[in-house]
C-alpha cells in the first residue's frame, strides 16, 4: 500500500513539472515539432502497414494530429478517435467519417471535440479491432513508460482490448522532446507503449 502511495505522489510531482515545462513552449515551437512528428508517423513502417488506426484529437499542450488525420483518410485507412466517459475511466474508439467533421463535433469540458454519447458510431473493438494506436500522454521515458493525466483511460482500454482480443495493437506515443523524462514512475496497471516518437537531437 505504501508503495502505491509513493508512486502516486511521484506521479503527481512529475505531472506538475511536465505541465510547467509544456507551458513554456511557444505556439511556433509546438507547430515545428508537430510538423516533424507528422512526417515521422507518415514515414513509419507500422503506420504504412496499418489499415485501422486510432488517433487522439489534440489538446493545446499535445502534438497536433490534424495533418496525420488528413493523411489517414488520403491513404484510404480507417480512422478511430477516443470517446471518453467523464464519469468513469471508460473510453471507446469510435469511427470518424472524415477530417471535416471534427470541427462540428461537440466539445467536452476538456475542450476536445468528441462524438456525443447518443451519437451511434462504429466502435473499433467490436468490429475488427485496431492495427495501431497513436497515443497522447504527459511524460515518457526511453523504456516506453508513460505518464498520463491520471484518469487511466488508455491503460484501462488496452487491458480491456487484451482481454477481448487476446492481443493488443501496436502503440506509438507522440511527444514533444520536452516530455521525455529519465524515469517515469509506474504502478501495476500502467501499460507500456511500444514506441515513443519525438524529435531526437542526436539524430539531427
Amino acid at each position: 500500500m505504501a508503495a502505491t502511495a509513493a508512486v502516486s505522489g511521484a506521479k503527481r510531482k512529475l505531472r506538475a513539472e511536465l505541465k510547467q515545462r509544456l507551458a513554456t513552449l511557444s505556439a511556433e515551437e509546438r507547430r515545428r515539432q508537430s510538423r516533424l512528428l507528422t512526417q515521422k508517423v507518415i514515414a513509419h513502417s507500422k503506420y504504412q502497414k496499418s489499415k485501422r488506426i486510432s488517433i487522439f484529437l489534440s489538446m493545446q499542450d499535445e502534438i497536433e494530429t490534424e495533418e496525420i488525420i488528413k493523411d489517414i483518410f488520403q491513404q484510404g485507412k480507417t480512422c478511430f478517435i477516443p470517446r471518453y466517459q467523464f464519469q468513469s475511466n471508460h473510453m471507446d474508439m469510435v469511427k470518424l467519417a472524415s477530417p471535416d467533421e471534427i470541427s462540428s463535433l461537440p466539445k467536452t469540458s476538456w475542450n476536445i471535440h468528441q462524438p456525443g454519447e447518443d451519437d451511434v458510431r462504429e466502435e473499433a473493438l467490436s468490429t475488427g479491432g485496431l492495427d495501431l494506436i497513436l497515443m497522447p500522454g504527459l511524460g515518457f521515458d526511453n523504456h516506453g513508460n508513460r505518464l498520463g493525466r491520471g484518469r487511466g483511460y488508455y491503460d484501462t482500454y488496452l487491458q480491456r482490448y487484451l482481454q477481448l482480443q487476446g492481443t493488443k495493437p501496436y502503440t506509438i506515443a507522440l511527444a514533444f522532446k520536452e516530455q521525455l523524462c529519465h524515469h517515469v514512475p509506474v504502478g501495476e496497471h500502467d501499460v507500456r507503449v511500444d514506441e515513443v516518437l519525438y524529435e531526437d537531437p542526436t539524430a539531427l
